[in-house]
């Protein structure tokens, strides 16, 4: 079952679809999915679409939902940058918390690119987020989107006050947004359980970023990681092969948390 909602972030509408599992518990997980750099709920491929529906037919809640000026959501993408994001994935967070049959101990964000880093970022700020799972995870903001966009965006952006990217608007206070902010030193703020995954053909955002993250997060105190490198696939994992690979790693990480959870139940009674 999906529905279609409307969440109310400060000014802004974001438009997002919350999947029921068949059978709802009075406390099911929720797995919350960031997009990507002007990307949408839909993702390419479908891929946000496909992933939704077979993690509800686990038994996960899921939301997914469009960035403020990204798919249907109202407003104009990037004018607050990542601090905006930040923001609106703390907020869908409130209205996930507020349906009933959600677990608020088991909340699991889960990033895409540019979202991946959102959903470090968010992470780190906000204690509700117990699990985080990261598809092919932005790691230095700004170099990162710079590359995407090329350094001609950005200079006109400095120059003129704006810049334009296949029809989106950036101004200057949107790529300083993306210096201020560095997901790798806020890895030691999350204490929760985290998966990396990423393909070795992407040729967007480096698979050397997933080593890197694994080994920060394994320098905290508390909390694991787990690391998949999935042979040849790309940025969206747009073949059928690595889009099973990565929906059956993906599914296999959540059940083990499941089983760690209950098995944890249990020895506590």
């Amino acid at each position: 079952m999906e529905h279609h909602i409307t969440i109310q972030s400060d000014q802004e509408e974001l438009t997002a679809t919350l999947h029921y599992p068949q059978a709802t518990d009075s406390r099911n997980p929720i797995i919350i999915i960031a997009h990507g750099f002007i990307g949408n709920r839909i993702g390419v491929d479908r891929l946000f679409i496909k992933a939704a529906r077979e993690f509800s037919e686990l038994g996960y809640m899921v939301l997914r939902f469009d960035y403020a000026g990204c798919g249907e959501s109202t407003g104009d993408y990037g004018s607050g940058g990542l601090d905006a994001m930040i923001n609106q994935t703390r907020r869908v967070i409130d209205y996930a918390l507020e349906i009933d049959c959600v677990d608020p101990n088991r909340v699991i964000l889960l990033g895409h690119s540019l979202g991946g880093a959102v959903a470090i970022l968010t992470a780190a700020r906000d204690k509700r987020v117990k699990s985080l799972v990261l598809w092919s995870a932005v790691a230095h903001p700004f170099n990162d989107i710079v590359k995407i966009t090329g350094k001609k965006v950005y200079e006109d952006a400095v120059q003129f006050g704006s810049s334009d990217y296949l029809g989106y608007s950036f101004k200057p206070g949107y790529f300083e947004s993306l210096t201020k902010h560095q997901p790798f030193e806020q890895t030691r703020k999350f204490s929760g359980d985290v998966l990396v995954v990423h393909g070795t053909s992407d040729e967007i955002i480096p698979v050397d970023y997933c080593f890197l993250y694994q080994k920060l997060f394994w320098l905290r105190s508390q909390g694991q990681c787990e690391k998949e490198v999935i042979f040849q696939a790309d940025h969206t994992y747009s073949s059928s092969q690595s889009y099973n690979q990565l929906m059956q790693v993906s599914k296999n990480w959540l059940q083990s948390l499941e089983k760690k959870k209950n098995d944890w139940f249990d020895w506590t009674i």
